[in-house]
C-alpha cells in the first residue's frame, strides 16, 4: 500500500505541475470555499458506502466548511479537506497535494497480528525458498506447505505459481498468508485465485454508483473466477490468512474465497478496501479519489468495506513470540480436515 500510495503520488504530482504549466493558475481556481464545495460535491454525487456507513454527509460538509475561510493557507485547507475526507473511513479515500497525501490508516487503527520473525525464525527456518514475490516452506515434518505473499504490488508468473503448487502437491494442505498485505493489483487475485478452482465459478458481484442519491447504483455484475490451465490445488483444504491489515486487493481477494468450499479464512477480520476507487482534480489543482463501487458475495452482503470476517477467528499472542496462534489454528484445521476424510 506504501508503495501504490508512492506511486499515485508522483503520478499525481506531475500532474499537478503539468496543469500549472498549461493552463496557469488564477485566484479564483485557489479560492478555498470554491475548492471545499467542489470536492465535498464530487463526494456526494459518487462515494459508494454512505449508506452502508450510515455516514450523514451533509451534516459532515455543515461542520467542516465552518472551518473554512479566505485567505487561509494552503496547508490549513488541506488539513480541513483531508479530515473531512477521514470520516468516510476509507483508505481508498485520499487527497494529494505537492506537500502532503491525507490516509486514514486503517492498519493502525487495529492490534496487529502478524511477526514476520516469527514465521522464519520458529516455523520456516529450516528450508525456506523466495520463489518470485513468494516466500514459502514445509511446515509439520512436510505435511503442509507455507505461502508468504505479502503484496498485491508484486507481479506473479504462472511460472512461479506452478513451482509453489508442484513443490506442495503432495502435502494435506496448503497455507496462504496474506496477513498485513495492503492491497495492489487486482489482476492477480483471479490470477492465483484460478488455482483453487476445477470449474467456472460464481464468486461475487459487483455494481457501480451512477446517480445523484446516495442509494444510486447499477445493476449486479456477475464475476466468475475459471480454472488455470497450469497447475491446480482444488481436491486439498487451503487455508488464508487474514487480518486488519489485509487490505484493498486482499479483501477483494478475501470475500471471493466465501464462494469456494476448499478455502478457509482463518484470523481477524480484513481491513476493506473492497470498493474501487476513481477520482479527479480540484480547481487548484490538487487530486483526490474515493470509493465509487462495491463487490459482495453470493447473498449480496456488502460488508467488504468493513472488512470480511474470517471463517475462524484467531488471534496472535505478543506476549510469546516464539509462536504465531494463527498459523497453529490453521495448520490444526488442515490436519483435522485430513483426518476427516482418511476416515
Amino acid at each position: 500500500m506504501k508503495k501504490l500510495l508512492i506511486f499515485i503520488t508522483v503520478a499525481l504530482f506531475l500532474n499537478i505541475s503539468c496543469k500549472k504549466i498549461i493552463f496557469g493558475e488564477d485566484e479564483a481556481s485557489k479560492s478555498p470555499i470554491k475548492n471545499f464545495d467542489y470536492l465535498w460535491e464530487e463526494v456526494d454525487k459518487k462515494y459508494s458506502f454512505f449508506e452502508l456507513k450510515g455516514i450523514d454527509w451533509q451534516e459532515i460538509r455543515t461542520r467542516y466548511r465552518e472551518k473554512i475561510y479566505s485567505g487561509m493557507t494552503e496547508d490549513s485547507m488541506f488539513r480541513v479537506l483531508g479530515a473531512m475526507l477521514n470520516e468516510l473511513r476509507d483508505d481508498h479515500t485520499n487527497l494529494v497535494s505537492p506537500f502532503n497525501i491525507q490516509i486514514y490508516n486503517v492498519e493502525l487503527r487495529h492490534k496487529p497480528n502478524f511477526n514476520s520473525r516469527t514465521i522464519q525464525e520458529f516455523y520456516t527456518n529450516k528450508d525456506p525458498y523466495y520463489t518470485g514475490s513468494f516466500y514459502h516452506s514445509f511446515l509439520n515434518d512436510g505435511q503442509i506447505g507455507y505461502i508468504r505473499y505479502s503484496s498485491f504490488m508484486n507481479a506473479v508468473s504462472e511460472d512461479d505459481l506452478d513451482f509453489v503448487l508442484t513443490r506442495y502437491k503432495d502435502t494435506k494442505g496448503l497455507v496462504l498468508d496474506l496477513r498485513s498485505n495492503g492491497g495492489g493489483m487486482i489482476v492477480v487475485i483471479p490470477q492465483i485465485l484460478s488455482r483453487f478452482v476445477d470449474k467456472r465459478t460464481l464468486v461475487a458481484y459487483s455494481r457501480t454508483r451512477n446517480g445523484e442519491n446516495h442509494s444510486d447504483f447499477s445493476d449486479y455484475q456477475e464475476y466468475y473466477l475459471n480454472p488455470s490451465d497450469n497447475v491446480l490445488y482444488t481436491e486439498k483444504p487451503v487455508m488464508v490468512l487474514t487480518d486488519r491489515g489485509s487490505y484493498s486487493a486482499t479483501t477483494m481477494f478475501s470475500l471471493l474465497t466465501k464462494a469456494l468450499p476448499n478455502v478457509t479464512l482463518v484470523g481477524d477480520t480484513t481491513g476493506g478496501g473492497g470498493g474501487l476507487p476513481n477520482g479527479g482534480q480540484l480547481p487548484n489543482g490538487w487530486t483526490y479519489r474515493f470509493s465509487i463501487s462495491q463487490i459482495s458475495d453470493l447473498n449480496k452482503n456488502i460488508y467488504a468495506e468493513d472488512g470480511v470476517p474470517p471463517d475462524i477467528y484467531a488471534e496472535f499472542d505478543w506476549n510469546d513470540l516464539s509462536k504465531d496462534e494463527i498459523l497453529d489454528r490453521a495448520v490444526e484445521e488442515i490436519l483435522k480436515e485430513d483426518l476427516k476424510y482418511s476416515k
